[in-house]
């Protein structure tokens, strides 16, 4: 018997699936797993049982329906702004908005009190629950859930298109403006679970002067989040010297 199908599910669980998602699951034991997070895992035959894996699955599933839909609504644009595009749906802090908006967290088991430590718990549970979907519904049905029922309900994309998203274009452009040097640099890298899968933690300098860091499931990722705190530091500091 699957490790959670003796579960009692909650009135909440079926409300969210049936009023948010649409439908309602049979396989319950996925979506338990789906909203299980690392820090409240279980051991199954030596296995640590929570939504890491599935997380992984999502997040494939989730890069190739939204770059087919991106294809396909802007036929006009090339490479560079379908991949920004792309960036900027599938980041974590769009991922993490899209998941409050559905009022995810709320059903993610995990330790309490320690809410704060666990910043990207919302967007992981949402990738893993497109994992969940897919294993249960096949691909069909899940590209359908994801353009319907996510991408034109919970997100503006025309005006995600006009968001400014390319800090690391933009800090460059400061920097060579001000003949100040910009540099990326790498300063650790994270195991995140059993299977290997990584963050880097990456920091940005200047002139050789250390500046904002973050982290990010790849090092692209990590550099442009770096950016973007960056150069919204670098802004407020200007804005405030211009006060004086």
């Amino acid at each position: 018997m699957p490790l959670f199908a003796r579960r009692k599910e909650s009135p909440e669980f079926y409300r969210f699936f049936k009023n948010v998602l649409g439908f309602s699951p049979r396989r319950t034991e996925l979506y338990h797993i789906a909203l299980t997070h690392s820090s409240s895992s279980t051991i199954d035959h030596g296995h640590r049982i929570n939504n890491e894996r599935l997380e992984y699955l999502g997040d494939a599933v989730l890069g190739a329906v939204v770059a087919e839909y991106l294809y396909r609504k802007y036929p006009m644009k090339g490479e560079g702004f379908l991949t920004e595009m792309r960036s900027k749906i599938v980041s974590r802090k769009s991922l993490g908005n899209l998941a409050r908006k559905m009022g995810l967290p709320e059903l993610v088991e995990h330790q309490r009190g320690q809410e704060g430590s666990f910043k990207s718990m919302g967007g992981d549970a949402f990738e893993a629950l497109i994992g969940a979907i897919y294993l249960e519904k096949g691909f069909r049905f899940t590209r359908h859930f994801i353009v319907d029922k996510l991408l034109c309900t919970y997100l503006d994309i025309d005006q995600l298109a006009t968001t400014d998203w390319n800090f690391k274009g933009k800090l460059i452009d400061w920097g060579q403006k001000n003949k100040k040097k910009v540099t990326f640099e790498i300063v650790r890298t994270l195991n995140r679970d059993r299977e290997g899968r990584r963050e880097y933690e990456c920091r940005v300098n200047i002139s050789g002067k250390p500046r904002e860091s973050a982290i990010g499931y790849t090092i692209k990722s990590a550099e442009q989040l770096a950016a973007e705190k960056t150069y919204k530091a670098l802004m407020a500091e200007l804005d405030k010297a211009e006060e004086k």
